[in-house]
């Protein structure tokens, strides 16, 4: 059986879509959406306001937002680019509950996210134990409008 690539990805904002996109056709991968139980809506994400939803997630680095679907065919994927933005200079905890839900035993995960300004931070050290049995390769920031051919170079270097 042939090992495949998938693009998976969490957007809040729409953002990190649009370059998963561009990154999966670029590379000619699967692309899938990790997609919140409850969908966050603005005031969620205002992550001036302390008792905002993602400042209070956020917060407790133990939080597993739930994940309102899962890849069925999880086993047939060898690479995986996982994409998101940055929240207070690591990945969203949606993504440690994506992680979580597969047995990733010899798998590649390779983390991508978009950013305001600021860059991956402590984000493999906030994934790591969330990718048990994988290697996690170092991520990178992407501006919003990198384009394909960025994205591509990046990837065959992975």
């Amino acid at each position: 059986m042939e090992k495949k690539t998938l693009v998976a990805y969490f957007s809040a904002s729409g953002v990190t879509a649009a370059l998963a996109k561009r990154l999966a056709d670029a590379i000619g991968a699967d692309l899938y959406e990790i997609q919140p139980e409850t969908p966050y809506t603005k005031a969620d994400l205002d992550w001036t306001d302390k008792n905002s939803r993602s400042s209070v997630e956020m917060n407790d680095k133990s939080f597993r937002p739930p994940v309102a679907n899962r890849v069925a065919n999880m086993d047939e994927y060898e690479k995986i680019y996982l994409g998101f933005p940055i929240w207070w200079y690591v990945a969203p905890t949606i993504i440690n509950t994506f992680l979580e839900q597969y047995n990733l035993t010899g798998k590649e995960i390779i983390p991508f996210a978009t950013s305001g300004s600021s860059g991956m931070g402590r984000t493999n050290e906030e994934l790591k134990a969330s990718c048990k049995g994988a290697v996690l390769k170092e991520g990178r920031r992407f501006a919003a409008n990198a384009g394909s051919a960025e994205l591509k170079a990046w990837a065959d270097k992975n």
